[in-house]
């Protein structure tokens, strides 16, 4: 025991601390998505591939054995996804980018329109912009670049306007733009009850680190979309504290 460590370095507590973390986030940032569910399937090939050794099942274990020889070209094809998503998160921390503070105004203006909006059961999707920039789906809508008030927001989703369809995007403390359509997701795992504005919630935070409040007219219930994930019936309470965690800190 003394001779072991002895002989341990510096570098191995390093390596062992970087192997532990890396494999960490990764498990974070799979969790509750269809990767992690995908990587049980593999794990139960690997398996497989491992019986086929030990009972010699020659048949079996050629077929996996090629198939395990392609798995890396395999895994990116069918993670394409969510490596995408993970790499736009690990270069969203704040060493890489800016630092866009929110103030607790704007946000009470917005928690606002949102209440009212959900009481009138008129639906709405406003979209929180942080590292990760959007301007590919700004440029689909109708930029307004304006300060942010609850009856800004009120007047665009109301069913008499004419951008009431798609999203709202607020970026650097503005309204930027309304009327932005987002990508809807493609995960089999999303509840059938929700519907394309949900869905298109879901399917943004999924590609990028934006924080989605999404209005049902349906129900008139709010939610609140961040990672792919979607918490819902959110009171007005519940909604600004979150907020000011996420955006404000």
């Amino acid at each position: 025991m003394l001779e072991l460590l002895a002989n341990f370095r510096l570098q191995d507590a390093l390596d062992i601390g970087i192997v532990a973390f890396v494999i960490y986030n990764v498990i974070d940032l799979i969790r509750g998505t269809r990767a992690a569910r995908m990587l049980v399937g593999l794990l139960v090939v690997f398996i497989a591939y491992l019986g086929s050794q030990f009972f010699d099942l020659y048949a079996l274990n050629w077929i996996l054995d090629n198939f395990i020889s392609s798995l890396l070209l395999v895994v990116v094809i069918i993670f394409q996804a969510d490596i995408r998503r993970a790499l736009i998160q690990v270069g969203s921390r704040p060493f890489f980018g800016g630092d866009h503070r929110w103030q607790g105004q704007d946000l009470e203006e917005i928690v606002r329109a949102v209440v009212t909006l959900a009481s009138k059961r008129i639906g709405a999707l406003i979209v929180f912009e942080r590292e990760v920039g959007l301007n590919e789906y700004v440029e689909g809508g109708t930029n307004l670049d304006a300060r942010i008030s609850k009856e800004l927001i009120w007047s665009v989703f109301i069913t008499l306007s004419p951008i009431h369809d798609g999203a709202v995007i607020v970026r650097k403390g503005r309204v930027g733009a309304a009327g932005c359509f987002l990508p809807l997701t493609t995960n089999p795992n999303v509840s059938k009850t929700l519907g394309t504005r949900h869905r298109a919630a879901i399917g943004l935070t999924e590609e990028t680190d934006a924080v989605v409040i999404a209005v049902s007219e349906e129900e008139g219930s709010i939610s609140l979309v961040t990672n792919g994930r979607i918490t819902r019936d959110l009171d007005a309470g519940t909604l600004r504290s979150t907020l000011q965690k996420l955006l404000v800190g």
